[in-house]
C-alpha cells in the first residue's frame, strides 16, 4: 500500500516538474542572437593556390654506397699470385638477394636434427629461413655457416681493379628479435 502512495506521488512530482520545464516558452535571447549571427557579413574563404608542378628528380647514386652503412674495408690482394674468384652469373638468383645485408635481419634460428637453419626479416617485413649454403645480400654472398649468434658468409665483391675479392661477413641475431 505504502509503495502504491509513494509511486503515485513520485509519478505526480515528475509530472510536475516536466510540465514546469515545459511551460515557459521564452526564447526571445535566443532568437535575437540567431538574427545577430544572421545579420553579419558572410566571410570570404580564398581559393587554393594552383598546384606548383616539380619536374622529376632521376637519382643518379644508386650504384653508390648508402651514407648510413658502414664503409667495408676490403685489402688489395694481388690478383697473379691469389685464387681466381669471380661470381657466377647463371645461377638462378635467390628471393634474399635483392636485399642489401643492411636491410636484413636475423631474428632467430630453428633445428631440424643437425641441420641449423636461420630466420632473416627482410626489408618488407617477411621472415625467411635459410642454411648453409643459400645465397642473401646484393654481394653474392654465401652463407658458409649458421650458429645461435649469427651467420657467416663469404660475399665476392669488386677489387677496384677489375677482378673480384673474397670477403667474409656476419650477419649477428638481432638485439630485438
Amino acid at each position: 500500500m505504502i509503495g502504491r502512495v509513494f509511486g503515485r506521488i513520485l509519478l505526480i512530482a515528475a509530472t510536475g516538474i516536466l510540465t514546469a520545464c515545459g511551460a515557459s516558452t521564452d526564447y526571445t535571447d535566443i532568437e535575437e542572437f540567431m538574427d545577430e549571427v544572421d545579420a553579419r557579413p558572410r566571410g570570404r574563404i580564398e581559393p587554393l593556390p594552383p598546384i606548383k608542378t616539380v619536374p622529376p628528380f632521376a637519382y643518379a647514386a644508386s650504384d653508390k654506397r648508402a651514407p648510413f652503412e658502414p664503409p667495408v674495408v676490403v685489402k688489395r690482394v694481388n690478383r697473379q699470385s691469389g685464387p681466381k674468384v669471380t661470381p657466377d652469373f647463371r645461377r638462378v638468383k635467390q628471393f634474399l638477394e635483392q636485399f642489401s645485408i643492411a636491410q636484413l635481419s636475423m631474428v632467430g634460428t630453428l633445428a631440424q636434427g643437425t641441420i641449423m637453419f636461420a630466420l632473416i626479416r627482410d626489408a618488407e617485413g617477411g621472415v625467411h629461413r635459410v642454411q648453409i649454403g643459400d645465397y642473401l645480400g646484393t654481394d653474392h654472398g654465401q652463407i658458409q655457416q649458421v650458429s645461435e649468434t649469427g651467420i657467416d658468409l663469404t660475399e665476392i665483391v669488386p677489387d677496384g681493379t677489375g677482378g673480384w675479392v673474397e670477403r667474409t661477413r656476419t650477419v649477428a641475431l638481432s638485439s630485438g628479435a
